[in-house]
């Protein structure tokens, strides 16, 4: 009789490990990598180059704003539909606007894109939006899932419900170019980034990596805002530091008062002013 039970108890115990074994090997780490990339949609060709230009800011800027389209050599689809696509465009967009020497934001959906459709799609939108300057938002998204060895025995006897055993990474950044379209010139670029890490069930499991995916997106793309300002003011400086590099003019019509050294220039004539009528006063 004890022999027997002794028996069972093994048959059991190696059904057990060969489970286990086996669901180690299926639900083992996985990687999904979502991305695209502004220089595979800019510089489709490697043997073509473009040679940027002096670039001719004409102020008020139009500037658009767009993804470029994923990169088919990653693995994985986005997982960004075309309205969280607006949505962060938008949020990005917002920043723009603050700016005086910026006219208007045009959010140009990805349908406009292209895969390496390079700068002659560049042109293309150029005309059919009229903008100067267009901001390339780029992104690279890595979630890791590891499941261990311990949270899949307690999922094999007491189900996947009950116990949190997947540990999820994910890491994401999101890349902003703006480009002198004309001159084809990268005037500055600002990047974001964000890192979650969470747990989830086997069942959940999917939910909770869209769920990451979208935070992750969101909260890159708040880093990368804050970026982008600290970058809008370094351009301003280097734009009058260096006026042999960047020609700004003026449209017609337009006063100056948004110029990007306009404010400063006002600041000097109030107080030289202000100096001078005290003076007569005295």
């Amino acid at each position: 009789m004890k022999s027997t039970r002794r028996v069972f108890i093994f048959l059991i115990s190696l059904l057990l490990i060969g489970t286990l074994i086996g669901c180690a090997e299926l639900y083992g780490s996985r990687k999904n990598r979502y991305a695209s990339s502004t220089v595979e949609y800019l510089y489709p060709k490697q043997e073509v180059v473009e040679v940027p230009t002096i670039p001719h800011l004409s102020l008020p800027l139009r500037v658009g704003v767009a993804f470029v389209p994923e990169s088919g050599g990653f693995r994985g689809k986005s997982r960004l539909s075309e309205k969280d696509k607006m949505d962060l465009m938008d949020r990005i967009a917002s920043e723009f606007r603050k700016l005086p020497f910026v006219k208007d934001i045009e959010i140009i959906p990805s349908v406009y894109l292209t895969r390496g459709g390079g700068f002659t799609n560049l042109d293309q939108i150029r005309t059919m939006y009229g903008i100067d300057a267009m901001a390339l938002l780029s992104y690279d998204q890595v979630q890791h899932t590891d499941e261990g060895l311990l949270s899949l025995s307690y999922w094999t006897i007491v189900g996947a419900y009950l116990i949190k055993g997947e540990k999820n990474d994910t890491n994401t950044m999101v890349d902003a170019a703006v480009y002198d379209v004309a001159s084809r010139k990268m005037l500055f670029r600002a990047p974001g980034t964000h890192h979650i890490k969470s747990s989830a069930t086997l069942v959940n499991l999917s939910e909770r990596l869209r769920i990451d995916s979208l935070e992750g997106f969101r909260a890159a793309s708040d880093d990368l805002v804050v970026n982008l300002q600290s970058e809008l003011e370094r351009f301003k400086v280097k734009v009058k530091e260096m006026p042999k590099e960047y020609v700004v003019e003026h449209k017609p019509g337009y006063t100056g008062g948004g110029s990007m050294g306009g404010g400063f220039t006002l600041l000097l004539l109030g107080l030289g002013g202000l100096a001078l009528w005290r003076g007569r006063n005295r």
